[in-house]
C-alpha cells in the first residue's frame, strides 16, 4: 500500500506539472472505486488547478469552489500522460487539463475520486485524521502527551491515523529500528527520552523515503512513472533472518495487529 512518501513523491511530481491548468474534461470509466465517483466530479471542466496538497495518505487538487479528494488505495498510482494514450483495462479516471491527462490507475479498486465544496478537512474521511508527522506538530512533548493513556504497543500506537497521520507499517518498522525502540513497548512507556528520539527517525525516515521516491511494491510508481528505491536502504523491514546492518544480530519478525513487524533484538531493547 502507498504509504505517506509514496504519496508525497506523488503529489509533488503533479503538482509541479498541473498547478494553473484548466480542466478541460472529466472522463470516468469505471465509477465503483472503494466508495462510488460522485457525479459532482463530471462537472468539473472549466475550473483551474490552484493547487495539490496532502493530508495524511489523501492528495487534495485544490479547485477554487472546492477540492477533489484523491486516495490511491492499496495498488493505485497517478501518472501525468499526453492526451490520446489509450486506456488499460484498470485505468478508472481521467482528469484532462489541456495538453496532459491526469489517469488514476487502480487494479483493485480500492482507491477514491470525491469531491467536496469548501474546507475539504471537514470532509468525514478527513475530519478525524491525526497529527501531520512532517509538521512542526509533532515534536517530543505532544507525541509524550499523546502516548500517556494508551497501553497498546508503541509500533500499532505509530499506525493510529487518529493519533499520528500516514506513517504506515513499512516506516513504522524503519523509524522504530532509528530510534532503538522495541515495537512491543507500551506506548505510555515511552519516556521523554524515547520520545524526542522517536520524533527524530520518524521525520528522518520518512523524508529519506521521499527523496528516494518512495518505495516500489508491487504496483506504485510516482507521478513520471519512475519507480522509488527506498526499499533497497531498509534497516529492518522486510529482512527478517537476515543480519542487522548495525549490528550483526538476525532479524526478526512477528505480528502485531496482523501487520509483520520487523526489528532487531540487540539494538531495539
Amino acid at each position: 500500500m502507498p504509504e505517506l512518501p509514496e504519496v508525497e513523491v506523488t503529489r509533488r511530481g503533479l503538482a509541479t506539472q498541473l498547478t494553473g491548468r484548466v480542466i478541460s474534461g472529466v472522463a470516468v470509466r469505471e465509477a465503483r472505486l472503494r466508495w462510488p465517483v460522485p457525479r459532482d466530479v463530471l462537472a468539473l471542466a472549466g475550473r483551474t488547478v490552484k493547487a495539490i496538497r496532502r493530508r495524511g495518505k489523501y492528495l487534495l487538487v485544490d479547485c477554487g469552489d472546492g477540492h477533489l479528494i484523491l486516495h490511491l488505495g492499496m495498488s493505485g498510482s497517478l501518472r501525468v500522460l499526453p492526451p490520446g494514450t489509450p486506456a488499460q483495462k484498470h485505468d478508472h479516471f481521467d482528469l484532462v487539463l489541456g495538453d496532459r491527462v491526469l489517469r488514476l490507475r487502480d487494479p483493485r479498486r480500492f482507491g477514491a475520486v470525491l469531491w467536496i465544496a469548501g474546507d475539504p478537512h471537514a470532509h468525514p474521511l478527513l475530519a478525524h485524521l491525526g497529527v501531520e508527522p512532517l509538521s512542526r506538530a509533532l515534536n517530543p512533548r505532544r507525541l509524550h502527551a499523546l502516548t500517556r493513556a494508551h497501553r497498546t504497543a508503541i509500533k500499532q500506537f505509530l499506525m493510529d491515523g487518529r493519533r499520528i497521520v500516514g506513517v504506515g507499517n513499512i516506516y513504522a518498522n524503519e523509524s522504530l529500528f532509528r530510534a532503538r525502540i522495541n515495537p512491543r513497548k507500551a506506548a505510555q512507556r515511552l519516556s521523554a527520552r524515547d520520545c524526542e528520539r522517536l520524533v527524530k527517525s520518524i521525520k528522518d525516515t520518512l523524508r529519506a523515503a521521499i527523496r528516494a521516491g518512495g518505495s516500489t511494491l508491487r504496483d506504485f510508481v510516482g507521478a513520471d512513472g519512475a519507480a522509488g528505491y527506498f526499499q533497497q536502504r531498509y534497516w529492518v523491514y522486510d529482512r527478517a533472518g537476515k543480519k542487522c546492518r548495525r549490528c550483526g544480530a538476525l532479524i526478526r519478525k512477528l505480528l502485531q495487529g496482523q501487520r509483520s513487524t520487523y526489528y532487531c533484538p540487540s539494538c531495539q531493547r
